[in-house]
């Protein structure tokens, strides 16, 4: 299995681990995923009382082989949720961090 299709699997595993629904509201969990582009995403859809929530919990896509972490509202945070998958540090971009930053990470720098 080449990298990018071993990837696309983690990544989709990991994101139906965290489409738990919610504790409270009548909120929904919603996976979107884009194998075109390379592109997923876990939303919560619904109310929680008389205050909407419509949101991402995680954004993450596939850019030139590495995995890129573009939102993660997850504790402690899917990045390391893949390195525990298997995915080495250096293809995990925290795409959310500016990218001065990101070489303190001991992550990728994309």
């Amino acid at each position: 299995m080449d990298t990018v299709a071993h990837y696309r699997k983690i990544i989709e595993n990991i994101i139906r681990q965290y489409a738990h629904k919610p504790s409270h509201g009548t909120i929904e969990t919603e996976i979107v995923i884009d194998v075109n582009k390379n592109h997923y995403e876990l939303m919560q859809v619904g109310w929680d009382g008389t205050r909407r929530i419509h949101g991402s919990v995680l954004h993450i896509d596939l850019i030139d082989r590495k995995i890129w972490i573009q939102h993660d509202g997850t504790s402690p945070g899917v990045a390391l949720a893949m390195v525990e998958a298997g995915v080495p540090k250096e293809d995990i971009v925290l795409g959310f961090r500016p990218k001065h930053v990101r070489q303190y990470t001991n992550y990728g720098t994309g």
